[in-house]
C-alpha cells in the first residue's frame, strides 16, 4: 500500500459572470409578465401570484453575490432563462470535456506531470451530458492519456468520492497516477423561474492529480491521511431527468426534471450529518479538530458552512479556517470544495492539516484529510 498525495489542482472559470442584480432583473420581468397574463385567475384565487426576488433576499438566504455561467445571454433573457448551448458534432469535444480539459491541464502543470503519467481519469460530477460513451473516456482521448476512465455521480459530493476512488487505485498500484475532474454546468439543470432556488448555481470545472507520495514533485503536495464517505437516502434534493422521461405516462412537467430541493429540511438534516462525519473522521485519525488549519467545505450556503465549522470546532470559524468562494462562484456542486482548495492552499506550511469536505444530494458526504508536505 503506497502513501498517496494530492499534488496538483486546476480550475476552469467561464468568462461570463451574472450578478445578483442582473439575475433579479430577469426574474422580476418574468414575474411581472406571468402575473399580468394570469391576472384574472389570480384575482379569483385559483392561481397564486408569483413574488418578486431581490439581491438582498438572495444574499441573506445564501451569501451569494454572483455566479459564472457558460451562457449569460440566455440566463438573463426573461424569454429564455437558461443557458443556450450550441449543438456540437459527435467528432467535436463535448462542452463538459472542453471545460474539464482546461482544469486537467492546469492540475497536471501544477503537479509537474504530463498526460502520459496518468493511468486513471475519473469524471466525478452531478450531471453528465450523455450516458455513454463516458465523459471520462472522451476526456482521456483529448488529453492524450492512457489507462482507463469512467464517470461517477454522487451529486455535490462527487469530487470527494472521486478522490477516495483515485487514492484507492493509486495506493494499490492499479494506476500510477489519477485525475479527478469535476466539470459542472449547474445552470443547465437550474429552474431560473423558481424564486426559492433561481440564484443558487453557477458553472465551473476543477481537477486534482492524485499520485504516489514517494514520486510526487509538485510544489504544493498534500499527503492523504484518510478518506471517509457516507450516504443516506433523501428526496429533499432531487433531479428527475433521465432516459426514461419520454416513456413515463403521464409525462412529467418540465420543472420536475430540473433541480428541486426542500431547503430548510436539507439545512436541518445535512448540517449535523456532516459535522458528525468530520468529527468522527478526525478523531479516528487522532487529530484534534482545532488543530486543523483549513476546512475546504462544499460551497452551497454561507450559513450552512459556518454552522458545520462551528459544530466541528466548538467555536466560530475564522474566514482563514473556512474560506468562502460561493460569493463569487455560487454553488458549483462537486466543484465547490475543490475551488476552495485550489484558491486557498498555497499559504499552508509543512505539517499543516486540512480537510476537503463535500456534501449534498443523496444525502451524500465525503471528507478527505490531508497534510501539507
Amino acid at each position: 500500500m503506497k502513501k498517496v498525495c494530492i499534488s496538483g489542482s486546476g480550475l476552469f472559470t467561464p468568462a461570463e459572470s451574472v450578478s445578483n442584480d442582473e439575475l433579479v432583473i430577469a426574474f422580476n420581468a418574468y414575474v411581472d409578465r406571468y402575473n399580468a397574463e394570469h391576472a384574472d385567475a389570480i384575482a379569483a384565487g385559483t392561481v397564486a401570484a408569483l413574488a418578486p426576488s431581490s439581491s438582498e433576499f438572495i444574499f441573506k438566504a445564501s451569501g451569494i453575490k454572483a455566479r459564472y455561467t457558460v451562457d449569460k445571454a440566455g440566463v438573463i433573457d426573461p424569454e429564455i432563462m437558461h443557458p443556450q448551448i450550441r449543438v456540437r458534432g459527435n467528432d467535436e469535444p463535448s462542452l463538459m470535456v472542453e471545460m474539464g480539459l482546461v482544469a486537467a491541464k492546469q492540475a497536471l502543470a501544477n503537479a509537474g506531470r504530463t498526460a502520459a503519467d496518468i493511468d486513471a481519469i475519473l469524471v466525478a460530477c452531478s450531471n453528465m451530458q450523455r450516458p455513454y460513451p463516458a465523459m471520462a473516456v472522451e476526456l482521456q482521448h483529448f488529453l492524450g492519456a492512457g489507462g482507463y476512465g469512467y464517470d461517477m455521480n454522487v451529486a455535490c459530493a462527487s469530487a470527494a468520492f472521486g478522490v477516495q476512488t483515485a487514492v484507492d487505485a493509486v495506493s494499490r498500484g492499479s494506476a500510477r497516477a489519477a485525475l479527478v475532474v469535476s466539470p459542472e454546468i449547474c445552470t443547465g439543470h437550474l429552474n431560473f423561474r423558481n424564486r426559492d432556488c433561481h440564484f443558487i448555481f453557477g458553472d465551473a470545472a476543477t481537477a486534482l492529480v492524485v499520485e504516489p507520495l514517494e514520486t510526487a514533485t509538485g510544489e504544493h503536495r498534500f499527503e492523504v491521511l484518510g478518506t471517509r464517505l457516507q450516504t443516506q437516502f433523501s428526496n429533499n434534493i432531487r433531479n428527475n431527468f433521465g432516459f426514461l422521461n419520454r416513456s413515463e405516462e403521464p409525462s412529467r412537467p418540465w420543472n420536475d426534471v430540473l433541480f428541486n430541493q426542500e431547503g430548510r429540511k436539507v439545512f436541518k438534516e445535512v448540517v449535523p450529518m456532516v459535522a458528525e462525519l468530520l468529527v468522527s473522521h478526525l478523531t479516528d485519525l487522532g487529530i484534534e479538530p482545532n488543530s486543523v488549519k483549513r476546512f475546504w467545505l462544499h460551497q452551497a450556503n454561507l450559513s450552512m458552512n459556518q454552522l458545520i465549522a462551528k459544530k466541528v470546532l466548538g467555536r466560530e470559524p475564522s474566514i482563514e479556517e473556512a474560506p468562502i468562494i460561493l460569493d463569487e462562484y455560487a454553488n458549483t456542486s462537486s466543484a465547490g470544495s475543490v475551488i476552495a482548495f485550489h484558491k486557498y492552499h498555497a499559504d499552508l506550511k509543512p505539517g499543516d492539516v486540512g480537510v476537503l469536505c463535500a456534501f449534498g444530494a443523496g444525502y451524500s458526504a465525503g471528507s478527505v484529510v490531508v497534510r501539507k508536505l
